[in-house]
Protein backbone atom coordinates (compact mmCIF):
# COMPACT_ATOMS: atom_id res chain seq x y z
CA UNK A 1 0.00 0.00 0.00
CA UNK A 2 2.82 2.23 1.17
CA UNK A 3 5.03 1.77 -2.07
CA UNK A 4 1.41 2.51 -4.26
CA UNK A 5 1.24 5.98 -2.53
CA UNK A 6 4.46 6.57 -3.01
CA UNK A 7 4.89 6.07 -6.79
CA UNK A 8 2.03 8.44 -7.17
CA UNK A 9 3.19 10.75 -4.54
CA UNK A 10 6.42 10.58 -7.26
CA UNK A 11 4.47 10.71 -10.56
CA UNK A 12 3.30 13.86 -9.10
CA UNK A 13 6.23 15.84 -8.41
CA UNK A 14 7.54 14.52 -11.41
CA UNK A 15 4.30 16.16 -13.72
CA UNK A 16 4.86 19.78 -11.70
CA UNK A 17 8.71 19.75 -12.33
CA UNK A 18 7.60 19.39 -15.96
CA UNK A 19 4.85 21.68 -15.93
CA UNK A 20 7.21 24.38 -14.68
CA UNK A 21 9.32 24.30 -17.79
CA UNK A 22 6.31 24.28 -19.62
CA UNK A 23 4.74 27.37 -18.16
CA UNK A 24 8.03 28.99 -18.55
CA UNK A 25 8.12 27.98 -22.12
CA UNK A 26 4.51 29.35 -22.93
CA UNK A 27 5.48 32.75 -20.89
CA UNK A 28 8.05 32.93 -23.48
CA UNK A 29 5.81 32.74 -26.05
CA UNK A 30 3.09 34.63 -24.93
CA UNK A 31 5.82 37.44 -24.15
CA UNK A 32 6.63 37.31 -27.53
CA UNK A 33 3.06 38.84 -28.54
CA UNK A 34 2.01 39.42 -31.99
CA UNK A 35 -0.50 36.59 -33.56
CA UNK A 36 1.78 33.51 -32.01
CA UNK A 37 1.27 35.36 -28.40
CA UNK A 38 -2.54 35.45 -29.24
CA UNK A 39 -2.90 32.04 -31.17
CA UNK A 40 -0.71 30.62 -27.75
CA UNK A 41 -3.13 32.17 -25.18
CA UNK A 42 -6.61 30.71 -26.83
CA UNK A 43 -4.51 27.41 -27.50
CA UNK A 44 -3.96 27.16 -23.74
CA UNK A 45 -7.36 27.90 -22.68
CA UNK A 46 -8.38 25.04 -25.04
CA UNK A 47 -6.09 23.03 -24.11
CA UNK A 48 -6.75 23.07 -20.30
CA UNK A 49 -10.49 22.69 -20.91
CA UNK A 50 -10.00 19.54 -22.45
CA UNK A 51 -6.79 18.09 -20.76
CA UNK A 52 -10.16 18.45 -17.79
CA UNK A 53 -12.67 16.46 -19.71
CA UNK A 54 -10.82 13.79 -20.70
CA UNK A 55 -9.44 13.40 -16.87
CA UNK A 56 -12.89 13.55 -15.50
CA UNK A 57 -13.86 10.83 -18.11
CA UNK A 58 -10.93 8.68 -17.24
CA UNK A 59 -11.64 9.09 -13.59
CA UNK A 60 -14.90 8.13 -13.96
CA UNK A 61 -14.36 5.16 -16.29
CA UNK A 62 -11.95 4.01 -13.76
CA UNK A 63 -14.22 4.06 -10.81
CA UNK A 64 -17.29 2.44 -13.01
CA UNK A 65 -15.05 -0.35 -13.82
CA UNK A 66 -14.56 -0.86 -10.03
CA UNK A 67 -11.14 0.04 -10.32
CA UNK A 68 -11.32 2.89 -7.76
CA UNK A 69 -7.78 2.68 -6.54
CA UNK A 70 -5.83 3.49 -9.63
CA UNK A 71 -7.78 7.02 -10.46
CA UNK A 72 -5.20 8.77 -9.29
CA UNK A 73 -2.97 7.01 -11.97
CA UNK A 74 -4.83 7.22 -14.46
CA UNK A 75 -5.73 11.15 -13.97
CA UNK A 76 -2.19 11.85 -13.40
CA UNK A 77 -1.19 9.96 -16.94
CA UNK A 78 -3.70 12.03 -18.83
CA UNK A 79 -1.80 15.60 -17.15
CA UNK A 80 1.48 13.91 -18.12
CA UNK A 81 0.34 13.45 -21.21
CA UNK A 82 -0.50 16.92 -22.43
CA UNK A 83 2.39 18.68 -20.74
CA UNK A 84 4.64 16.46 -22.66
CA UNK A 85 3.03 17.20 -25.73
CA UNK A 86 3.32 20.90 -24.97
CA UNK A 87 6.53 20.93 -24.56
CA UNK A 88 7.19 18.80 -27.24
CA UNK A 89 5.25 21.88 -29.14
CA UNK A 90 6.52 24.86 -27.27
CA UNK A 91 10.49 23.89 -27.46
CA UNK A 92 10.23 23.34 -31.36
CA UNK A 93 11.94 25.97 -33.32
CA UNK A 94 9.52 28.68 -34.45
CA UNK A 95 10.28 29.44 -38.54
Amino acid sequence: MFNAWFEVLFQAVQLGLEAQNVIALRMMRLAGGGPAGIAEARLMIDDKMAALGEAQLAAAATMLAGDSHNVAPKVLRVFKKRVRANRTRLSRRRG
